[in-house]
C-alpha cells in the first residue's frame, strides 16, 4: 500500500512533467468526503480515505514547493458528471464571478446542468473576462468525476489546466502513471490518426459484445497526459484515444462484466438501438442504478464515448481510471459528451471497459482496417 510519504518523486513528476508548472501559478486539489448515506465497502473506504489523504498531501507539497497550493473538500455528489458545489466554484473562479453568474440568473442553470447553449456562453464570456480570477492548475482528485461538467469546461475556456483523476488509488502513482509519457504520446497520436480515417467503428469481444459506432462528421482525440498547454484537460493516468459518436446512429449489443470498481456478479447485456440503451438483461445489483439512472433522465441512455487504451503500464481492472487505459481494451461511455464534442447533456457520464477486443474501422468507401485484434493493438 501507498504511504503519503512516499509521493515527493510522483508529486514532482505530476506538476512538472504533466503539468508543466510555471512560476507564480495558482494550484487549486479538490477531493471529496463520503456522505453519510454511501454504502461503500471496506475496501473502496480504505481507498477513498488515502484518496483524500493523497489529495491534502499534495497540495501541502504544491504550498511548499511552489507556494501556490489549496486545497478544497466536499461531500462526494451522487454520480460522476453531476456539478460539483458552490464552495468549489467560489475556489476557482472566484466570489466576484460567481456572484455575477448568479446574478445574471445563470449560476443555478449551470449547477443543474439545465442551461441552454445561448446560457453557456454568456456564462463563458463572464468567467473570460474576469480569466485572471481564475486559477491555473486544478488536480481533481475526487472520487466521482467532474471531467464532464460545465465547472470544467469553463475552466479549460479560461486557460485552466485541469487533470482528472476520479476513482485514482495512490498506488498507481507506482504502476501507471510510471509510463514514459513521449512514447505513450506518439503512440496515441498515431491511433488518433487512424481512427480518423473512419466513418464507423465496429466492435466485437469474445463475450457477445457487438457495437456498430458511428464516427460520422465526428473526430477523435488523444489523451496524453501532456497536459502543458493554456486550458489542456485530461485524466491521469492518461493513455487514451477517445471520440463523442454521433447521437442516434451507434446500435448493438453491449456485454458489460465490470462496473467502475469491481467485477459484476452477473454480466449485464445493454440493447443499444438509434444511439440509446432500450434494454437491460442480466441479475447484477448494477442493473438497478443504471435503471434508476435512466429513469431519472432519458439522456443517460446515450451512447458518449468510445475510447480505446494506450498505456502499456496500466494493468488493473477494478478500477475504470486504470482499466480504461490498459493498451488494447476499449471503453464505452453512457450519459453526457458535450465536454468533448458531443451533444448530450446529462447529470451522468459513465465508463465501462472491455476486454479482447477487436476493433475494425470501416471507411466511407467500405473498405475495413482492423486496428485492434483480440487486445493487440495493430498501429
Amino acid at each position: 500500500m501507498t504511504t503519503i510519504t512516499s509521493l515527493d518523486t510522483a508529486f514532482s513528476s505530476l506538476f512538472e512533467t504533466n503539468m508543466g508548472i510555471r512560476a507564480g501559478e495558482r494550484v487549486l486539489i479538490f477531493s471529496d468526503t463520503i456522505r453519510a448515506n454511501e454504502n461503500v465497502s471496506p475496501s473502496d473506504l480504505d481507498r477513498r480515505t488515502r484518496l483524500n489523504a493523497t489529495a491534502r498531501a499534495a497540495a501541502e507539497y504544491a504550498s511548499a514547493k511552489f507556494g501556490r497550493g489549496t486545497f478544497e473538500e466536499f461531500p462526494s455528489t451522487s454520480a460522476s458528471g453531476v456539478e460539483p458545489p458552490l464552495s468549489l466554484w467560489n475556489a476557482t473562479f472566484g466570489d466576484e464571478t460567481v456572484t455575477t453568474l448568479e446574478t445574471a440568473g445563470l449560476l443555478t442553470k449551470l449547477l443543474c446542468k439545465s442551461a441552454s447553449p445561448e446560457e453557456i456562453a454568456i456564462a463563458r464570456e463572464i468567467v473570460l473576462s474576469r480569466k485572471d480570477s481564475v486559477v491555473d492548475i486544478i488536480i481533481a482528485l475526487s472520487n466521482n468525476s467532474t471531467s464532464h461538467t460545465r465547472y470544467r469546461a469553463l475552466a479549460c475556456a479560461a486557460g485552466c489546466r485541469f487533470a482528472s483523476l476520479p476513482h485514482f488509488d495512490p498506488d498507481m502513482f507506482h504502476t501507471s502513471m510510471t509510463v514514459d509519457w513521449n512514447r505513450l504520446a506518439d503512440r496515441t497520436a498515431r491511433l488518433v490518426e487512424a481512427v480518423n480515417r473512419a466513418e464507423w467503428i465496429r466492435v466485437t469481444t469474445p463475450n457477445g459484445t457487438n457495437m456498430n459506432i458511428c464516427k460520422l462528421g465526428r473526430q477523435a482525440k488523444g489523451d496524453d497526459g501532456l497536459l502543458t498547454a493554456d486550458g489542456s484537460f485530461g485524466n491521469l493516468p492518461a493513455g487514451e484515444a477517445y471520440l463523442a459518436p454521433l447521437e442516434g446512429k451507434s446500435h448493438g449489443v453491449m456485454v458489460i462484466e465490470w462496473g467502475p470498481t469491481r467485477k459484476l456478479d452477473d454480466p449485464l447485456r445493454l440493447t443499444v438501438e438509434s444511439g440509446v440503451v432500450v434494454g437491460i438483461e442480466g441479475n447484477d445489483s448494477h442493473r438497478e442504478k443504471l435503471e434508476a439512472r435512466f429513469a431519472e433522465n432519458p439522456n443517460c441512455r446515450n451512447i458518449a464515448e468510445l475510447g480505446i487504451g494506450t498505456n502499456d503500464k496500466a494493468s488493473r481492472p477494478d478500477n475504470v481510471l486504470e482499466a480504461e487505459k490498459i493498451l488494447g481494451t476499449i471503453h464505452i461511455a453512457l450519459g453526457d459528451n458535450t465536454g468533448f464534442g458531443g451533444a448530450v447533456s446529462a447529470p451522468f457520464h459513465e465508463d465501462y471497459v472491455f476486454y479482447q477486443p477487436t476493433l475494425t474501422a470501416i471507411m466511407a468507401d467500405g473498405e475495413e482496417n482492423i486496428i485492434i485484434d483480440g487486445g493487440k493493438l495493430l498501429i
